[in-house]
């Protein structure tokens, strides 16, 4: 009688730990993992579309952000005039990607040929963007498999009317590289000559780590 007591508490005894055990790992595969290993720095990039040329136009002023940039440009390339055709400011994991693609106002036309009829085709990619050192020991941006291309209308000739019409081709022009920039400095990464007036785009790209 004895032995059949003490076998039916342990019974008991056993049944109630694994209903505990059980209730415990129920509740930890509830419960999101956290990887605490895990980078979670991201970094904000800028690219800057600057448009140069030589027709009379007007001279804008460009970010202060730019000085640098614009002193350069005007000290090696034999342009008049330079204007902002476009700033994209995105934000991207270390280690991640970046992928736009955007429709827009004709990046080298005048203002005053701008027409929704023409828009210009943009596309930006960077494979990877990460954070590293330089053999200085630097803080680097290395963006590995940048690509900027574009296409954009150029008017070739008009038709013969009472009301002369355009006639309109598209062009491609683009820029793939590898690079590695220091952080917070825009730089120049390419220069693309485009159109039969012998205007360029000259694409600028920095990088830095937000601070939130």
């Amino acid at each position: 009688m004895k032995l059949q007591k003490v076998l039916s508490a342990l019974v008991t005894v056993l049944m109630v730990a694994l209903l505990v055990v059980a209730t415990s790992a129920s509740t930890s595969a509830q419960e999101p993992k956290q990887n605490d290993g895990e980078d979670q720095t991201n970094l904000d990039t800028q690219l800057y579309l600057i448009v140069a040329t030589n027709q009379s136009v007007a001279d804008e002023k460009l970010p202060a952000a730019l000085d640098s940039v614009v002193k350069q440009l005007r000290a090696t390339l034999p342009f008049k005039n330079y204007r902002l055709a476009a700033t994209l400011l995105n934000r991207v994991k270390n280690e991640g990607r970046l992928d736009l693609s955007w429709i827009g106002a004709p990046i080298i036309s005048a203002q005053s040929e701008v027409s929704p009829l023409t828009p210009s085709f943009s596309s930006f990619k960077i494979r990877v963007v990460k954070l590293a050192k330089n053999t200085a020991g630097e803080t680097v941006v290395q963006m590995a498999g940048f690509n900027f291309g574009a296409r954009f209308p150029i008017q070739t000739m008009s038709v013969a009317s009472a009301n002369a019409v355009p006639v309109i081709n598209y062009e491609n022009t683009g820029l793939q590289t590898d690079i590695s920039i220091r952080e917070g400095e825009p730089v120049i990464v390419g220069t693309l000559n485009v159109g039969p007036s012998g205007d360029a785009i000259i694409l600028v790209v920095s990088a830095k780590r937000t601070s939130r």
